[in-house]
Parts: C-alpha cells; sequence; structure tokens
C-alpha cells in the first residue's frame, strides 16, 4: 500500500460544487482526469471479478494443522487471551497529531515506543510496517469477542528497504481511556513433515488488508485472499528466531504466538501474492479490506491501491464488493457450495488519487488518499510531501466525493462500527523530522464519530 510508493499523493480535484468538495483541478491534472465520481462499473465487466479457490488446498491445510495440534507442542489460546496478555502495553488515547476535525470526536491508541518507530528501512534488524486494521465489530454483529472490544491490526517485515518477508497480526484490546494492551501473532503455513506436523512463516506477504469476520480472518495480499481462523491461536513452547517444531519444541521468529493459514483464494489474472497490477484489466487487486453488513448477504469490501503517479496518467484504484456466506464464514461461492468461485456483485472506479482503505455504512463510501490542493495549513509540509496529512473522503455510489476530514499521514485501512457509528483506521507513518536523524513514529489507531 503506501509504503511502495511512499509518496504522499493529490487527490483529483473537482470543480467547486459548494463547502467540503475537492478543489479544482491543475491544467496537467484534467489533461489526464479519471472519473469524478464514484462510477459504477458495468455489469458486464464486474462478472469477470473472481476469486477462485479448491476444496484440496482446504483439505490438504487442515490435515496440516490438525498434525500440528496433535504433537502437543502448540496451546491453542483465544483472542481475548492474546489482547489481554500485556505483552506489549500502549498508549492510550491519540498521543501523535492527526489532522482529524475535532468535531467529530476523534478517540483511539497508540503502540508502544518500539512499534512507533520499528521499518523496514532499518539496516541493521530490519522491522514491521502496519497495514490492515480489523475488529471485533466486524467479527460479530454485538461487536464484542467474550464481551470484549477487540483490534487487530496486520503488519509486514523487511530490512534494509524490503518488504513481504514476514507477516504478523496483532491483537489488542483498547482499555476504555487506559493504556491498551496487545499481543503480535506470526502468520504461517502449516505442513506435515513424515508423520508429523510444522510450520513456516508466511512469506511474500504485504498484509496490505484484513477482516475478522466470525472466526475467520480475511488478509488481503494483492492478488490473493488468505484466510485463518481464530480458533487456531497457537501459543509457542519457547521464543527463538526458529519457526516451526523441532525436539517437540515450537518456536515461531521471536513471537510468543502464531496463526496457520488454513486456504487462500486467487484472483483471476494475477498469481499468487503481492504481485499485481491494479486499475486495469480483469485483475482487481486486493489491497484494503472491510466489511459491509447493511444488507443481505454480507459483503466483503475489498479497494486498490493505485500510486499517485498512475493516479495522474488517469489510471484509478476500484472498490469491489464480494458476498460473504455467514454460515461458513467465507465468500460466497457461486455455486452454493461452502467453498468455491465467488463472483464480485459489484464494483466502482474511485476519483481518489493514491486511494487506500475503504468502508462503508450502507449509504456512503468512504476511502482514505491523498488531500486535494488547499487541504493543509500554513507551515505544514505541501500535500506532496511524505509528511503531510491524508484526508477521507466520502461519496455516494455514482457521486462526486467530498472531504470529510484530514486524517493521519499514509492513512491505511478503514474500517466501520455499526453499533457505535464510528469509522476506525490506522496509518503507517514514519518520517525524518531532520534530514540524518532517526524516523520519527506518529503511528495511531483512531475512530471518528460519522455525522
Amino acid at each position: 500500500m503506501s509504503a511502495r510508493s511512499n509518496i504522499a499523493a493529490l487527490v483529483l480535484g473537482l470543480a467547486s460544487l459548494g463547502a467540503g468538495l475537492l478543489a479544482a483541478p491543475s491544467a496537467s491534472a484534467a489533461a489526464d482526469a479519471g472519473p469524478e465520481t464514484l462510477q459504477s462499473i458495468p455489469a458486464a465487466t464486474v462478472k469477470n471479478f473472481k476469486m477462485r479457490t479448491t476444496d484440496a488446498a482446504w483439505t490438504a491445510a487442515r490435515e496440516a494443522v490438525e498434525a500440528v495440534e496433535a504433537t502437543g507442542a502448540v496451546t491453542k489460546v483465544t483472542p481475548t487471551q492474546v489482547a489481554t496478555s500485556g505483552q506489549h502495553v500502549g498508549r492510550a488515547g491519540l498521543c501523535h497529531a492527526t489532522g482529524l476535525d475535532t468535531k467529530l470526536v476523534p478517540d483511539g491508541f497508540c503502540w508502544d515506543k518500539t512499534d512507533d518507530v520499528t521499518n523496514n528501512y532499518d539496516k541493521d534488524k530490519g522491522g514491521w510496517m502496519p497495514q490492515g486494521l480489523t475488529a471485533s465489530h466486524d467479527a460479530s454483529p454485538d461487536g464484542t469477542i467474550d464481551g470484549n472490544h477487540l483490534y487487530a491490526a496486520s503488519w509486514y517485515y523487511g530490512k534494509g528497504g524490503s518488504k513481504n518477508e514476514y507477516a504478523r497480526v496483532t491483537l489488542a484490546k483498547n482499555l476504555g481511556g487506559t493504556a491498551p494492551s496487545y499481543g503480535h501473532v506470526l502468520l504461517v503455513v502449516p505442513s506435515v513433515a513424515g508423520t508429523s506436523g510444522t510450520f513456516t512463516p508466511v512469506e511474500k506477504t504485504h498484509a496490505d488488508g484484513m477482516v475478522w469476520y466470525g472466526n475467520r480472518l480475511f488478509v488481503a495480499n494483492g492478488g490473493e485472499l488468505q484466510v485463518y481462523d481464530m480458533r487456531h491461536l497457537w501459543k509457542m513452547t519457547s521464543i527463538s528466531e526458529k519457526t516451526g517444531i523441532d525436539g517437540g519444541k515450537s518456536s515461531a521468529r521471536w513471537h510468543q504466538w502464531a496463526m496457520p493459514m488454513i486456504g487462500r483464494y486467487d484472483i483471476d489474472g494475477g498469481g499468487p501474492g503481492p504481485e499485481c497490477t491494479p486499475g486495469t484489466g480483469v485483475e482487481i487487486c486486493l489491497s484494503s479490506l472491510s466489511l459491509d453488513r447493511s444488507s443481505y448477504p454480507d459483503a466483503l469490501v475489498s479497494s486498490e491501491h493505485v500510486t499517485y503517479e498512475t493516479s495522474s496518467k488517469g489510471v484509478r484504484g476500484r472498490i469491489a464488493r464480494w458476498p460473504l456466506n455467514a454460515d461458513v464464514a467465507l465468500p460466497k461461492a457461486d455455486d452454493g457450495s461452502g467453498i468455491g468461485t465467488t463472483t464480485a456483485s459489484a464494483a466502482y472506479t474511485s476519483p481518489v488519487w493514491a486511494a487506500q482503505g475503504a468502508a462503508t455504512d450502507g449509504t456512503y463510501y468512504y476511502s482514505s488518499g491523498a488531500c486535494p490542493t488547499g487541504w493543509w495549513n500554513p507551515g505544514e509540509p505541501p500535500v506532496q510531501d511524505p509528511a503531510a496529512f491524508n484526508c477521507i473522503h466520502r461519496a455516494k455510489p455514482n457521486e462526486a466525493p467530498h472531504v470529510l476530514t484530514r486524517s493521519p499521514r499514509l492513512t491505511q485501512n478503514l474500517s466501520y462500527a455499526p453499533k457505535s457509528g464510528r469509522l476506525w483506521g490506522t496509518n503507517e507513518s514514519i518520517y525524518v523530522a531532520v534530514p540524518g536523524q532517526p524516523r520519527t513514529g506518529d503511528r495511531v489507531v483512531f475512530s471518528i464519530k460519522l455525522p
């Protein structure tokens, strides 16, 4: 997502249509203009947007998970146990400047100081970059798990500028105005070695977006949708650099917990993994993910991230809706089976430049992306600067977007909580305040009350 470009981009300007609308485009932008509305994609094109999977792969993964658990080297735990473990303790409230409109009653929390600055540019030990965000308000219609409001964030690992070497999920409990507790969980691939089970790290995963649906956890990865299961959260017997089971002991590359992939879907036109070209053709990439429970059936909402350079040429990211089967907590198969090919039910081309997250409350679609010209204050970095704030835009299908508010730098996924009417989001930002000085973190998990 935004780490791929590391450039805060402009948003396509729209002619002035009243307070809060985007500014008029420059002459160069108008020359390469894309759509000016959240434009519906014709049904004849949408029917080509498909996710495919096979029963055989799910059977093999299930057998491998059972083999690992049969070794006795892992102990199953619950999301609440990980979130309330106190392995890490963050900071209450929005501890960094966010740009959020105070009329929207911003709230949220911060990671601890280590997770605030960890990054894949570190040449010596490497680091992690946050991407996706989901929560118990997605997982359950009542918004809680075991009576708790829990949050989950995805991260990818890199070193010296590399990306996608490993992936992890953070499970957190925001303790209502007090410092949040959280734990990190390594994403792994289970396998059978001889007659015994083991596992290896999930590699080549950007972990762009994430949705917690029932017991399932969906992780977007460009050309694929990975599926995990919260009923198979494993506690390790040892903490070391190794990953897998050796001599009756389990470890997960310095993580106390691991979670195995139980299945995956390939996007038509794209191979497995993060390599995917967004914005054109029948290959619709999965960057951010969110959930929409406002109509039947529930829908998984995906969006594509298109860089500023590509946006300036008139190419825009697309938002797609994928029907879900609540009975099995998976994408709804076209043939009515529990696991099978799923076709998108609707899609839109977004006018927002360098869009990242997308979510809907059933009426409006909300997109995080770059701010238009004029949406910054004197003395702040210009909109093309990586240290600039982003903006959250909202629009009804086939209407022009309005800027709802500025948002934290490099805002990533968005997630809507129906019970509270709040829109949640997270950002990955790290930036160099002074050239030659250490990178400064300003990461937050935030929410706003929608008007």
